[in-house]
């Protein structure tokens, strides 16, 4: 018989918040995958468990080599844990590489619960947690990370992202320039750890913040496009629309029957509004 994969949810924190069924699974798992063992030395040290099986690492440098290993202990009838430094392996973390290998071989994939990052953020914004969307770590590369904004500048659902310390004033800053200074946002640093703090405001205002230095682990949640944004009919606003689906690797057609579709207008009148844009800016 096959064994399970478990994919176990980790403190983002306080250790206090460890799910009672973490130490058990560490204990009794035949291989335990960490993204780093030195981490999950102090995470067992502090539940104060001692694991009994073997304990690999398991994390982005060698995620793609050591998947086949961890496929053939599970295919041998193995108890493979999945642990990441923080939250919930494959969120933003290694371990999608390994479900996805697991559920194509028919192995039974579980979970244990544990903390989120993403979760406890939205919780703590203020924002509409009704409907959301997870983006994980924007691009690192400014061109790259203004288009992956872009993408998302009509996007009515609050949005989620992650976000390292040392980029945090530059992404805000240029989330002011592409989602507009006044959005509303939330910086949730540190959660659950004794500096915990969320910082609440216009992204404008945040961005001016971050930019005197920021420290800890960053959680970035952004309230959505308002509908107004959605049904503007202002041949500025369509032809901006129309720009935002194009650097997004739309063809020209393709984004003005979008833009005109979400509008309610005819795809001629934004074809015109395009045109008048661009004979304006010769």
């Amino acid at each position: 018989m096959t064994g399970t994969l478990v994919l176990a949810g980790t403190p983002i924190g306080d250790m206090a918040d460890a799910p009672p069924r973490l130490a058990e699974e560490l204990a009794g798992a035949d291989v335990v995958a960490a993204e780093d063992t030195r981490r999950l030395r102090r995470l067992t040290q502090a539940l104060g468990v001692r694991t009994s099986g073997r304990v690999v690492s398991y994390f982005e440098g060698n995620e793609s080599a050591r998947t086949p290993e961890l496929v053939e202990a599970l295919q041998n009838g193995a108890r493979v844990l999945l642990v990441t430094d923080a939250g919930m392996p494959s969120v933003s973390d290694p371990g999608y590489r390994l479900v996805a290998a697991a559920v194509e071989r028919d192995i039974r994939v579980t979970a244990v619960p544990g903390p989120s990052a993403v979760l406890t953020a939205l919780a703590l914004s203020g924002l509409p947690v009704d409907r959301f969307c997870f983006e994980g770590f924007l691009p690192r590369k400014a061109g790259e990370r203004l288009g992956r904004l872009r993408e998302a500048a009509d996007e009515r659902r609050t949005l989620v992202y992650f976000e390292a310390p040392h980029r945090l004033d530059d992404t805000l800053a240029a989330m002011a320039e592409v989602f507009g200074g006044d959005r509303r946002a939330a910086v949730c640093r540190e959660l659950t750890k004794t500096y915990e703090e969320v910082r609440r405001g216009p992204l404008a205002e945040l961005a001016a913040w971050a930019a005197e230095g920021v420290r800890g682990e960053i959680t970035v949640v952004v309230e959505g496009a308002p509908e107004a944004e959605q049904g503007a009919t202002d041949p500025a606003e369509l032809v901006r629309r129309v720009r935002v689906r194009e650097e997004a690797g739309e063809r020209r057609k393709e984004a003005i029957a979008a833009v005109a579709a979400e509008a309610g207008l005819p795809k001629r009148e934004v074809f015109d509004a395009v045109v008048a844009a661009k004979n304006a800016a010769r």
